[in-house]
């Protein structure tokens, strides 16, 4: 070991808040799924949305297609993001089931949050997902 590492403070734990606001200022996270009978990772640009009862959520778009589908038979996902600085770096875990919702009423509620889809193609479909945990870590980078 050499004595950067040694100098370095060991990995954190970041509190829930700590998590919903790394969330909250991800550009785009990871949600991890069974689809087509395989795990596979989608990546999603998203909002996390703290206006309901029931504490915040993470929502997204997407169109019909694998995704969509294995949502509705497996309801269990995980959704991931990280990033880093100069000097410090993070992992952000939420797990939790996903529902796609169409009531207009929500669907009016979700579109004021103002996710715009970064690809091309139409993305109709709106999906949610409650947390059933939430956790996350950080550390200090080494320096060079």
């Amino acid at each position: 070991m050499d004595e950067t590492e040694e100098d370095r403070t060991p990995t954190r734990s970041l509190t829930e808040a700590d998590c919903w606001e790394r969330l909250a200022r991800a550009p785009y996270g990871r949600i991890a799924m069974a689809a087509g009978g395989e795990v596979d990772i989608f990546a999603v640009n998203h909002v996390v949305d703290t206006s309901g009862p029931g504490g915040p959520v993470i929502v997204f778009r997407t169109a019909a297609g694998t995704k969509l589908l294995e949502l509705t038979i497996r309801h269990g996902v995980a959704f991931q993001i990280d990033g880093f600085s100069d000097t410090e770096a993070f992992s952000v875990v939420v797990k939790g089931t996903a529902e796609e919702f169409d009531h207009e009423r929500e669907i009016e509620a979700a579109e004021a949050l103002g996710i715009t889809p970064w690809a091309p193609e139409s993305k109709d479909r709106w999906v949610r997902i409650t947390p059933t945990e939430v956790h996350g870590r950080e550390f200090d980078r080494a320096t060079t």
